[in-house]
């Protein structure tokens, strides 16, 4: 897409194209900003704010990156220390960055201040996780009117959040054939210091899980499961598993999702709950529901994973949009909005 073609496509309250400053934590958040950035506009030559892991390390490959400590969700002592590096080493007048852009969370946050300050221009993109209203970043960024806050649902869009359509709602399923003894891939998520145990446990129960079993658990450290346990791995090694098994079993990270249903994959999601101290909230529950409304995933909380349940989704995959043209949506016939998503780009967790 041109320069011309561009300006054309979107509004006058889009980020200017050009070298941007884009800034998210990893996992769903980072994923969605590599998406939005095909689709504003974002030079080559534009720099990333994130933290290193093996996601951030295979989606900014030969970009401009800048990484800051981790700093956890409403850590605020983490966000000032990552707002006092990028005001001291980014030199903002040499950048002459066209905007500020992040997708959350806590050092998206420093961002917007950091750009505030020199005066870029700051934009807000909430996630497509957030279903029935802002995360606390989101409300946050809000509070400054001169930050841009955009949303992926109508329903709660108004004067201050400038309505997107969602990033999932160009895909559909298609049957294929069921595999009664399926090989797993078990993904946790890495997002710390969070463990998922009552999934580990519910896919023991299932009794499904074997020598075959390739589990990642982020911060949820096991002994003597079947099959290879890993704590994290990199993009082509996700990718390997992910196609090698049958089923694919996950939380409700957005990162997580969106990368399996690119590669054709219908997964089992099981969101994390707040109540077991899986997450900080239940916005993965939100997330959840919208792919069970969209017919997308199989949906089940983890007292309710069952050997059944996991076989059922072998008779499922995905496709996305961009192997039917763009611009449709399908389940809701042609989309009416001009935004159209790119569909490339690693994902993780969130």
């Amino acid at each position: 897409m041109t320069h011309v073609e561009h300006m054309q496509s979107v509004s006058l309250d889009d980020p200017v194209p050009g070298r941007q400053l884009l800034v998210a934590s990893t996992g769903g958040h980072l994923a969605q900003l590599v998406k939005w950035s095909q689709l504003i506009g974002s030079d080559p030559d534009s720099l990333w704010i994130t933290f290193k892991s093996p996601q951030s390390d295979s989606l900014l490959q030969h970009r401009r990156v800048m990484y800051v400590p981790y700093v956890a969700p409403r850590d605020f002592r983490g966000a000032v220390n990552a707002l006092t590096r990028m005001m001291r080493e980014i030199d903002w007048k040499e950048e002459a960055f066209t905007a500020a852009v992040t997708t959350g969370a806590a050092v998206g946050l420093a961002a917007l201040t950091a750009a505030r300050t020199h005066h870029v221009p700051a934009f807000y993109f909430e996630s497509v996780s957030r279903v029935n209203g802002p995360s606390l970043t989101g409300k946050l960024a809000s509070l400054d009117p001169r930050v841009h806050t955009c949303c992926q649902y109508q329903h709660w869009a108004g004067r201050r959040w400038k309505y997107r359509r969602s990033l999932f709602d160009s895909y559909e399923t298609l049957p294929k054939p069921q595999v009664d003894n399926p090989r797993l891939f078990v993904t946790l998520g890495t997002i710390y210091p969070y463990r998922f145990d009552a999934l580990v446990d519910a896919v023991l129960r299932s009794g499904l899980a074997d020598s075959r079993t390739v589990w990642q658990l982020g911060t949820t450290e096991r002994q003597g499961l079947p099959g290879k346990a890993v704590a994290q791995m990199r993009a082509a090694a996700f990718e390997d598993c992910a196609r090698s098994a049958d089923v694919v079993v996950t939380h409700a990270g957005v990162g997580t999702i969106m990368h399996l249903l690119e590669m054709g994959i219908y997964p089992v999601v099981v969101p994390r709950r707040a109540k077991r101290h899986e997450h900080i909230d239940d916005h993965q529950v939100q997330i959840a529901s919208l792919l069970k409304s969209r017919e997308i995933s199989a949906v089940t909380e983890a007292e309710e994973l069952c050997c059944d349940a996991i076989i059922a989704a072998t008779k499922t995959s995905v496709r996305s949009a961009s192997e039917l043209g763009p611009g449709r949506d399908h389940r809701r016939g042609p989309v009416t909005t001009s935004t159209e998503f790119p569909t490339s780009g690693r994902t993780e967790n969130s």
